[in-house]
Protein backbone atom coordinates (compact mmCIF):
# COMPACT_ATOMS: atom_id res chain seq x y z
CA UNK A 1 0.00 0.00 0.00
CA UNK A 2 1.45 3.11 -0.88
CA UNK A 3 1.64 6.43 1.35
CA UNK A 4 3.81 9.03 2.16
CA UNK A 5 3.43 10.65 5.58
CA UNK A 6 4.02 15.26 5.92
CA UNK A 7 5.24 15.88 9.15
CA UNK A 8 6.28 18.91 10.30
CA UNK A 9 8.70 20.91 12.92
CA UNK A 10 6.13 22.13 14.85
CA UNK A 11 2.21 23.14 14.55
CA UNK A 12 1.09 25.22 12.04
CA UNK A 13 4.16 24.83 9.98
CA UNK A 14 2.06 24.25 6.85
CA UNK A 15 1.47 20.30 6.82
CA UNK A 16 -2.09 20.89 6.01
CA UNK A 17 -1.65 23.16 3.02
CA UNK A 18 1.10 20.95 1.99
CA UNK A 19 -1.24 17.79 2.03
CA UNK A 20 -3.44 19.77 0.43
CA UNK A 21 -1.30 21.11 -2.10
CA UNK A 22 -0.18 17.04 -3.13
CA UNK A 23 -3.56 15.87 -3.19
CA UNK A 24 -4.72 18.25 -6.09
CA UNK A 25 -1.56 17.87 -7.79
CA UNK A 26 -0.87 14.02 -7.56
CA UNK A 27 -4.73 14.30 -8.44
CA UNK A 28 -4.32 15.79 -11.53
CA UNK A 29 -2.00 13.17 -13.03
CA UNK A 30 -4.63 10.72 -12.86
CA UNK A 31 -3.71 9.00 -9.36
CA UNK A 32 -6.13 7.97 -7.28
CA UNK A 33 -4.93 10.06 -3.72
CA UNK A 34 -6.85 10.30 -0.64
CA UNK A 35 -5.89 12.04 2.18
CA UNK A 36 -5.69 10.70 5.77
CA UNK A 37 -5.07 12.08 9.12
CA UNK A 38 -4.68 9.63 12.21
CA UNK A 39 -5.78 12.04 15.04
CA UNK A 40 -6.75 15.88 15.08
CA UNK A 41 -6.45 17.78 18.33
CA UNK A 42 -9.31 20.75 17.09
CA UNK A 43 -12.26 22.20 17.71
CA UNK A 44 -12.49 23.07 13.82
CA UNK A 45 -14.49 20.12 12.49
CA UNK A 46 -16.96 19.40 9.52
CA UNK A 47 -20.04 17.17 8.73
CA UNK A 48 -19.61 14.44 5.82
CA UNK A 49 -22.76 13.55 3.63
CA UNK A 50 -22.63 10.27 5.50
CA UNK A 51 -23.28 11.96 8.87
CA UNK A 52 -19.73 11.65 10.08
CA UNK A 53 -18.13 14.35 12.00
CA UNK A 54 -14.35 14.85 11.12
CA UNK A 55 -11.80 17.73 11.09
CA UNK A 56 -11.99 20.47 8.79
CA UNK A 57 -8.53 20.32 7.14
CA UNK A 58 -8.86 16.55 5.92
CA UNK A 59 -12.64 17.80 4.77
CA UNK A 60 -10.91 20.19 2.51
CA UNK A 61 -7.91 17.68 1.06
CA UNK A 62 -10.79 15.29 0.09
CA UNK A 63 -12.23 18.25 -1.85
CA UNK A 64 -8.34 18.81 -3.48
CA UNK A 65 -8.25 14.59 -4.00
CA UNK A 66 -11.61 14.84 -6.04
CA UNK A 67 -13.05 12.40 -3.25
CA UNK A 68 -16.29 12.23 -0.93
CA UNK A 69 -14.71 12.72 2.53
CA UNK A 70 -15.62 10.44 5.26
CA UNK A 71 -14.12 9.34 8.42
CA UNK A 72 -12.27 6.77 7.11
CA UNK A 73 -9.87 9.75 5.94
CA UNK A 74 -9.92 11.08 9.67
CA UNK A 75 -10.76 8.49 12.07
CA UNK A 76 -10.02 10.17 15.18
CA UNK A 77 -10.61 13.61 16.18
CA UNK A 78 -10.42 15.09 19.49
CA UNK A 79 -12.21 18.39 20.45
CA UNK A 80 -10.47 19.96 23.08
CA UNK A 81 -13.24 20.95 26.35
CA UNK A 82 -10.64 22.23 28.37
CA UNK A 83 -7.05 22.09 29.55
CA UNK A 84 -7.11 18.24 30.77
CA UNK A 85 -10.10 16.80 29.09
CA UNK A 86 -10.81 16.45 25.23
CA UNK A 87 -13.92 14.88 23.69
CA UNK A 88 -13.34 12.14 21.77
CA UNK A 89 -15.21 11.17 18.29
CA UNK A 90 -13.83 7.93 16.72
CA UNK A 91 -14.97 7.19 13.18
CA UNK A 92 -17.44 10.08 12.84
CA UNK A 93 -18.97 9.55 16.14
CA UNK A 94 -19.03 10.97 20.06
CA UNK A 95 -16.97 8.01 21.88
CA UNK A 96 -16.65 9.58 25.18
CA UNK A 97 -13.31 11.66 26.96
CA UNK A 98 -9.45 11.80 27.10
CA UNK A 99 -7.95 12.95 29.88
CA UNK A 100 -4.71 14.94 29.83
CA UNK A 101 -3.16 12.11 31.50
CA UNK A 102 -4.56 9.53 29.37
CA UNK A 103 -2.91 10.97 26.43
CA UNK A 104 0.27 8.78 26.04
CA UNK A 105 -0.88 5.43 27.55
CA UNK A 106 -4.87 5.57 27.18
CA UNK A 107 -5.26 5.45 23.40
CA UNK A 108 -4.89 2.01 22.23
CA UNK A 109 -8.35 1.64 20.65
CA UNK A 110 -7.78 4.77 19.20
CA UNK A 111 -4.74 3.61 17.48
CA UNK A 112 -5.89 0.11 16.49
CA UNK A 113 -9.28 2.29 14.49
CA UNK A 114 -7.09 4.51 13.01
CA UNK A 115 -4.91 1.68 11.49
CA UNK A 116 -7.91 0.02 10.41
CA UNK A 117 -9.37 2.97 8.68
CA UNK A 118 -5.90 3.69 6.99
CA UNK A 119 -5.53 -0.32 5.56
CA UNK A 120 -9.28 0.20 4.67
CA UNK A 121 -8.34 4.11 2.91
CA UNK A 122 -5.56 2.41 1.25
CA UNK A 123 -6.76 -0.32 -0.04
CA UNK A 124 -9.08 1.70 -2.33
CA UNK A 125 -6.47 3.99 -3.86
CA UNK A 126 -3.37 4.48 -5.35
CA UNK A 127 -1.41 6.66 -2.77
CA UNK A 128 -2.59 7.79 0.56
CA UNK A 129 -0.55 11.51 1.75
CA UNK A 130 -1.05 11.38 5.36
CA UNK A 131 -0.44 14.14 7.80
CA UNK A 132 0.90 14.17 10.57
CA UNK A 133 0.07 16.46 14.16
CA UNK A 134 2.57 18.45 15.77
CA UNK A 135 5.88 17.40 15.49
CA UNK A 136 7.46 13.72 15.23
CA UNK A 137 10.25 15.28 17.70
CA UNK A 138 7.98 15.50 20.31
CA UNK A 139 9.33 12.53 22.17
CA UNK A 140 7.51 12.80 25.18
CA UNK A 141 4.37 11.90 23.07
CA UNK A 142 6.14 8.92 21.00
CA UNK A 143 4.99 6.02 23.38
CA UNK A 144 1.39 5.36 21.97
CA UNK A 145 1.74 7.63 18.73
CA UNK A 146 -0.32 6.48 15.85
CA UNK A 147 0.06 9.74 13.81
CA UNK A 148 3.34 10.66 13.60
CA UNK A 149 6.30 8.43 13.41
CA UNK A 150 4.00 5.29 15.03
CA UNK A 151 2.06 5.08 11.77
CA UNK A 152 5.14 5.59 9.74
CA UNK A 153 6.71 2.55 11.22
CA UNK A 154 3.50 0.59 10.89
CA UNK A 155 2.95 0.79 7.38
CA UNK A 156 6.90 1.27 6.52
CA UNK A 157 5.84 4.81 5.19
CA UNK A 158 8.35 7.41 3.76
CA UNK A 159 8.79 10.17 5.88
CA UNK A 160 8.53 14.59 5.02
CA UNK A 161 8.88 17.01 7.32
CA UNK A 162 7.55 20.60 6.47
CA UNK A 163 9.77 23.78 8.31
CA UNK A 164 8.14 26.75 8.30
CA UNK A 165 11.22 29.72 7.63
CA UNK A 166 9.03 31.91 8.05
CA UNK A 167 9.60 31.45 12.05
CA UNK A 168 13.05 31.39 11.97
CA UNK A 169 15.23 28.79 13.34
CA UNK A 170 14.59 26.69 10.25
CA UNK A 171 17.96 24.91 9.82
CA UNK A 172 18.25 23.96 13.24
CA UNK A 173 14.59 23.10 13.84
CA UNK A 174 14.85 20.33 11.15
CA UNK A 175 18.64 19.26 11.75
CA UNK A 176 16.82 18.81 15.72
CA UNK A 177 14.11 17.15 14.51
CA UNK A 178 15.96 14.60 13.25
CA UNK A 179 18.23 14.29 16.22
CA UNK A 180 15.76 13.57 18.49
CA UNK A 181 14.20 10.33 16.36
CA UNK A 182 15.77 6.88 17.28
CA UNK A 183 17.20 5.02 14.83
CA UNK A 184 14.67 3.20 13.44
CA UNK A 185 12.26 6.58 13.18
CA UNK A 186 15.03 8.34 11.89
CA UNK A 187 15.47 5.38 8.95
CA UNK A 188 11.98 6.44 7.62
CA UNK A 189 12.82 10.48 7.25
CA UNK A 190 13.29 10.17 3.96
CA UNK A 191 12.41 14.10 2.79
CA UNK A 192 13.05 17.90 3.88
CA UNK A 193 10.83 20.48 2.40
CA UNK A 194 10.57 24.32 3.32
CA UNK A 195 7.21 26.02 3.54
CA UNK A 196 6.84 29.65 3.67
CA UNK A 197 10.09 31.29 2.08
CA UNK A 198 10.48 34.81 0.58
CA UNK A 199 13.27 35.89 -0.42
CA UNK A 200 16.86 34.64 -2.97
CA UNK A 201 17.12 31.33 -2.42
CA UNK A 202 20.83 31.13 -3.29
CA UNK A 203 21.51 32.39 0.17
CA UNK A 204 19.10 29.84 1.71
CA UNK A 205 21.11 26.73 -0.57
CA UNK A 206 24.38 26.22 1.37
CA UNK A 207 22.20 25.56 4.64
CA UNK A 208 20.34 23.47 2.87
CA UNK A 209 23.44 21.67 1.61
CA UNK A 210 24.73 21.45 5.12
CA UNK A 211 21.90 19.73 6.83
CA UNK A 212 22.02 17.05 3.87
CA UNK A 213 25.31 16.64 4.59
CA UNK A 214 25.19 16.51 8.33
CA UNK A 215 21.46 14.23 8.38
CA UNK A 216 21.93 12.28 5.03
CA UNK A 217 18.65 13.30 4.86
CA UNK A 218 17.78 15.60 0.88
CA UNK A 219 15.58 18.47 0.30
CA UNK A 220 12.65 17.76 -2.17
CA UNK A 221 12.11 21.66 -2.54
CA UNK A 222 11.19 24.79 -1.18
CA UNK A 223 7.81 26.10 -1.60
CA UNK A 224 7.17 29.81 -1.40
CA UNK A 225 5.22 32.22 0.91
CA UNK A 226 2.03 32.13 -0.84
CA UNK A 227 0.10 35.65 0.18
CA UNK A 228 -3.27 34.77 -1.15
CA UNK A 229 -3.66 31.14 0.56
CA UNK A 230 -5.43 30.88 3.97
CA UNK A 231 -7.12 27.64 3.50
CA UNK A 232 -9.21 26.03 6.31
CA UNK A 233 -7.01 24.58 9.41
CA UNK A 234 -7.25 22.71 12.60
CA UNK A 235 -4.45 24.87 14.25
CA UNK A 236 -6.36 27.17 16.86
CA UNK A 237 -2.76 29.49 15.64
CA UNK A 238 -3.72 29.68 12.43
CA UNK A 239 -6.95 31.28 13.97
CA UNK A 240 -7.80 34.68 11.51
CA UNK A 241 -4.84 34.89 9.68
CA UNK A 242 -6.29 35.60 6.58
CA UNK A 243 -4.20 37.24 3.51
CA UNK A 244 -7.03 38.32 1.07
CA UNK A 245 -5.91 40.60 -2.20
CA UNK A 246 -6.04 44.19 -1.93
CA UNK A 247 -9.29 45.03 -3.17
CA UNK A 248 -10.55 48.81 -4.27
CA UNK A 249 -14.07 48.84 -2.44
CA UNK A 250 -14.00 52.51 -0.86
CA UNK A 251 -17.13 51.87 1.75
CA UNK A 252 -16.11 49.18 3.68
CA UNK A 253 -18.19 47.38 6.54
CA UNK A 254 -16.15 46.58 9.74
CA UNK A 255 -16.56 42.63 11.59
CA UNK A 256 -15.36 41.99 14.68
CA UNK A 257 -15.15 38.33 15.90
CA UNK A 258 -14.73 37.06 19.47
CA UNK A 259 -12.07 34.95 20.12
CA UNK A 260 -13.05 32.58 22.67
CA UNK A 261 -10.64 30.67 24.90
CA UNK A 262 -12.57 27.28 22.97
CA UNK A 263 -13.84 28.74 19.91
CA UNK A 264 -15.27 25.98 17.53
CA UNK A 265 -15.27 26.03 13.99
CA UNK A 266 -13.71 29.19 13.56
CA UNK A 267 -13.80 28.90 9.82
CA UNK A 268 -16.94 29.89 10.05
CA UNK A 269 -16.26 33.59 9.00
CA UNK A 270 -13.63 32.68 6.74
CA UNK A 271 -16.61 33.84 4.04
CA UNK A 272 -17.01 37.26 5.96
CA UNK A 273 -13.58 37.92 5.58
CA UNK A 274 -13.46 36.72 2.08
CA UNK A 275 -16.02 39.78 0.95
CA UNK A 276 -14.50 42.48 -1.11
CA UNK A 277 -14.96 45.40 0.96
CA UNK A 278 -15.34 43.55 4.21
CA UNK A 279 -12.61 43.60 7.04
CA UNK A 280 -12.85 41.04 9.94
CA UNK A 281 -10.86 41.03 13.31
CA UNK A 282 -10.98 38.45 15.63
CA UNK A 283 -10.02 39.92 18.86
CA UNK A 284 -10.70 40.21 22.67
CA UNK A 285 -10.57 44.10 23.01
CA UNK A 286 -14.13 45.27 23.95
CA UNK A 287 -13.43 48.44 22.21
CA UNK A 288 -13.16 46.53 18.81
CA UNK A 289 -15.97 44.76 19.56
CA UNK A 290 -18.38 47.66 20.33
CA UNK A 291 -17.47 49.76 17.51
CA UNK A 292 -17.27 47.19 14.76
CA UNK A 293 -20.72 47.10 12.24
CA UNK A 294 -21.21 43.55 12.96
CA UNK A 295 -20.27 41.70 16.16
CA UNK A 296 -19.98 37.88 15.68
CA UNK A 297 -20.16 35.34 18.57
CA UNK A 298 -18.43 32.42 16.75
CA UNK A 299 -19.02 28.71 18.15
CA UNK A 300 -17.74 27.15 21.50
CA UNK A 301 -16.93 23.85 22.94
CA UNK A 302 -17.17 25.07 26.17
CA UNK A 303 -20.44 27.03 25.82
CA UNK A 304 -20.78 27.82 29.96
CA UNK A 305 -17.07 28.75 30.57
CA UNK A 306 -16.53 30.45 27.39
CA UNK A 307 -19.77 32.78 28.67
CA UNK A 308 -18.32 33.34 32.23
CA UNK A 309 -15.00 34.33 30.54
CA UNK A 310 -17.41 36.96 28.32
CA UNK A 311 -18.87 38.59 31.52
CA UNK A 312 -15.32 38.30 32.78
CA UNK A 313 -13.53 40.48 29.86
CA UNK A 314 -16.62 43.47 29.76
CA UNK A 315 -17.50 41.64 26.47
CA UNK A 316 -20.64 40.63 27.67
CA UNK A 317 -21.75 44.03 28.41
CA UNK A 318 -20.80 45.04 24.97
CA UNK A 319 -23.26 42.53 23.05
CA UNK A 320 -25.87 44.20 25.79
CA UNK A 321 -24.65 47.51 24.67
CA UNK A 322 -25.28 47.13 21.03
CA UNK A 323 -28.57 45.31 21.43
CA UNK A 324 -29.97 48.16 22.94
CA UNK A 325 -28.08 50.24 20.54
CA UNK A 326 -30.02 48.20 17.84
CA UNK A 327 -26.01 47.45 16.56
CA UNK A 328 -25.96 43.83 14.44
CA UNK A 329 -24.92 40.96 16.34
CA UNK A 330 -24.60 37.06 15.07
CA UNK A 331 -24.02 34.52 17.14
CA UNK A 332 -23.22 30.90 15.65
CA UNK A 333 -24.02 27.41 17.54
CA UNK A 334 -22.69 28.50 20.82
CA UNK A 335 -22.03 31.83 20.16
CA UNK A 336 -26.32 31.73 19.66
CA UNK A 337 -26.68 29.68 22.70
CA UNK A 338 -25.07 32.46 24.86
CA UNK A 339 -27.47 34.77 23.81
CA UNK A 340 -30.69 32.81 25.45
CA UNK A 341 -32.20 33.65 28.65
CA UNK A 342 -31.39 30.19 30.07
CA UNK A 343 -28.84 27.90 29.29
CA UNK A 344 -29.26 24.49 30.93
CA UNK A 345 -26.15 22.65 30.92
CA UNK A 346 -25.65 19.25 32.45
CA UNK A 347 -23.62 17.58 29.88
CA UNK A 348 -20.64 19.84 28.42
CA UNK A 349 -19.97 21.57 31.53
CA UNK A 350 -22.28 20.14 33.88
CA UNK A 351 -22.59 23.69 35.30
CA UNK A 352 -26.68 23.13 35.59
CA UNK A 353 -28.88 25.93 34.36
CA UNK A 354 -27.28 29.31 34.27
CA UNK A 355 -28.33 32.45 32.89
CA UNK A 356 -27.37 33.33 29.64
CA UNK A 357 -26.94 37.21 28.04
CA UNK A 358 -31.22 37.44 27.54
CA UNK A 359 -30.93 38.86 24.30
CA UNK A 360 -33.23 36.42 22.23
CA UNK A 361 -36.17 34.96 23.84
CA UNK A 362 -35.28 31.16 23.95
CA UNK A 363 -33.52 28.79 26.09
CA UNK A 364 -31.05 25.94 25.24
CA UNK A 365 -30.98 23.06 27.58
CA UNK A 366 -27.88 20.26 26.50
CA UNK A 367 -28.75 16.46 25.75
CA UNK A 368 -26.60 13.93 25.71
CA UNK A 369 -26.83 12.95 22.01
CA UNK A 370 -25.02 14.96 19.90
CA UNK A 371 -26.45 16.43 16.92
CA UNK A 372 -24.82 15.36 13.53
CA UNK A 373 -26.46 17.04 10.15
CA UNK A 374 -26.29 18.51 6.98
CA UNK A 375 -29.66 21.17 6.93
CA UNK A 376 -30.82 23.26 4.54
CA UNK A 377 -33.06 26.16 4.10
CA UNK A 378 -34.17 29.47 2.65
CA UNK A 379 -33.86 32.71 4.29
CA UNK A 380 -35.30 36.16 2.02
CA UNK A 381 -35.61 33.71 -1.32
CA UNK A 382 -32.11 32.25 -0.79
CA UNK A 383 -30.83 28.90 -0.64
CA UNK A 384 -29.09 28.01 2.75
CA UNK A 385 -27.16 25.59 3.78
CA UNK A 386 -24.97 24.14 6.40
CA UNK A 387 -24.22 21.86 9.11
CA UNK A 388 -24.72 20.84 12.73
CA UNK A 389 -22.32 19.63 15.51
CA UNK A 390 -23.95 20.51 18.74
CA UNK A 391 -24.85 19.16 22.01
CA UNK A 392 -27.24 22.14 22.63
CA UNK A 393 -31.01 21.74 21.69
CA UNK A 394 -32.51 25.66 21.32
CA UNK A 395 -36.24 26.52 21.27
CA UNK A 396 -36.17 28.87 18.09
CA UNK A 397 -38.58 29.93 15.53
CA UNK A 398 -36.29 29.35 12.61
CA UNK A 399 -37.04 33.18 11.83
CA UNK A 400 -33.59 32.67 10.58
CA UNK A 401 -32.05 29.54 9.49
CA UNK A 402 -31.40 27.36 12.18
CA UNK A 403 -32.32 29.65 14.45
CA UNK A 404 -33.90 33.14 15.28
CA UNK A 405 -34.09 36.89 14.70
CA UNK A 406 -35.27 39.64 16.73
CA UNK A 407 -34.13 43.14 15.03
CA UNK A 408 -30.53 43.25 15.11
CA UNK A 409 -29.74 40.06 16.77
CA UNK A 410 -29.14 37.05 14.70
CA UNK A 411 -29.00 33.68 15.87
CA UNK A 412 -28.12 29.86 14.45
CA UNK A 413 -27.25 26.85 15.29
CA UNK A 414 -25.88 26.06 12.06
CA UNK A 415 -22.15 26.11 10.80
CA UNK A 416 -21.13 27.38 7.40
CA UNK A 417 -24.26 29.35 6.12
CA UNK A 418 -21.89 32.13 5.23
CA UNK A 419 -20.14 30.55 2.79
CA UNK A 420 -23.79 30.40 0.41
CA UNK A 421 -22.60 33.40 -1.09
CA UNK A 422 -26.40 34.60 -1.95
CA UNK A 423 -27.53 34.64 1.79
CA UNK A 424 -23.82 35.69 3.09
CA UNK A 425 -24.22 38.61 1.01
CA UNK A 426 -27.92 39.85 1.73
CA UNK A 427 -27.35 39.26 5.90
CA UNK A 428 -24.19 41.50 5.40
CA UNK A 429 -26.40 44.66 3.47
CA UNK A 430 -28.95 44.38 5.76
CA UNK A 431 -26.20 44.87 8.25
CA UNK A 432 -24.69 47.70 6.11
CA UNK A 433 -28.20 49.26 6.43
CA UNK A 434 -28.82 49.13 10.17
CA UNK A 435 -24.87 50.29 10.71
CA UNK A 436 -25.03 52.99 8.18
CA UNK A 437 -22.64 51.83 5.78
CA UNK A 438 -22.87 52.25 2.39
CA UNK A 439 -20.89 49.28 1.46
CA UNK A 440 -22.75 46.85 -1.43
CA UNK A 441 -20.98 43.71 -2.41
CA UNK A 442 -19.07 44.00 -5.67
CA UNK A 443 -20.84 42.70 -8.78
CA UNK A 444 -19.15 39.99 -10.29
CA UNK A 445 -17.13 39.34 -7.18
CA UNK A 446 -16.30 35.07 -6.96
CA UNK A 447 -18.01 33.13 -4.72
CA UNK A 448 -16.23 31.72 -1.63
CA UNK A 449 -16.48 28.12 -2.97
CA UNK A 450 -14.55 29.66 -6.18
CA UNK A 451 -12.32 31.41 -4.07
CA UNK A 452 -11.30 28.51 -2.20
CA UNK A 453 -10.87 26.43 -5.46
CA UNK A 454 -8.66 29.21 -6.83
CA UNK A 455 -6.55 28.39 -3.37
CA UNK A 456 -6.42 24.72 -3.82
CA UNK A 457 -5.04 25.33 -7.15
CA UNK A 458 -2.54 27.99 -6.24
CA UNK A 459 -1.30 25.36 -3.71
CA UNK A 460 -1.15 22.63 -6.39
CA UNK A 461 0.66 25.03 -8.82
CA UNK A 462 3.11 25.78 -6.23
CA UNK A 463 3.72 22.24 -5.48
CA UNK A 464 4.61 21.22 -9.46
CA UNK A 465 6.76 24.11 -9.91
CA UNK A 466 8.84 23.88 -6.47
CA UNK A 467 8.32 20.51 -5.30
CA UNK A 468 10.61 17.18 -6.77
CA UNK A 469 6.85 15.50 -7.06
CA UNK A 470 9.26 12.28 -9.02
CA UNK A 471 11.30 11.99 -6.13
CA UNK A 472 8.41 11.82 -3.67
CA UNK A 473 6.50 9.67 -5.89
CA UNK A 474 9.72 7.25 -6.02
CA UNK A 475 9.87 7.33 -2.06
CA UNK A 476 6.49 5.78 -2.08
CA UNK A 477 7.55 3.31 -4.25
CA UNK A 478 10.50 2.05 -2.33
CA UNK A 479 8.72 1.57 1.05
CA UNK A 480 5.49 0.27 1.41
CA UNK A 481 3.92 -3.37 1.91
Amino acid sequence: MAGLLVTGTSSDAGKSLVVTGLCRALARRGLRVAPFKSQNMSNNSMVCRDGSEIGRAQYLQAEAAGVEASSLHNPVLLKPGSDRRAFVVLRGQPAGELQAGEYATGRAHLAEAAFAAYEELAGGCDLVVAEGAGSPAEINLRRGDYVNMGLARRFDLPVMVVGDIDRGGILAALYGTWALLDDEDRALLKAFCINKFRGDESVLTPGLVEITRRTGVPFVGVLPWLEDVWLDSEDALSVGRWRPSEDDVADRLSVAVVRFPRTSNATDVDALAAEPGVDVRVTTDPDVCREADLLVLPGSRATVSDLSWLRERGLADVVVERVTAARPVLGICGGYEMLAQWIDDPVESGAGVSAGLGVLPTSVTFAAEKVLGRPSGEWQGHRVEGYEIHHGVVDDDRSFPGGMRRGPVFGSIWHGTLECDDFRRALLAEVAAVAGSRWQSRPGAPGFAQRRSTMIDALADAVEEHLDLEALLTLTRGTGS
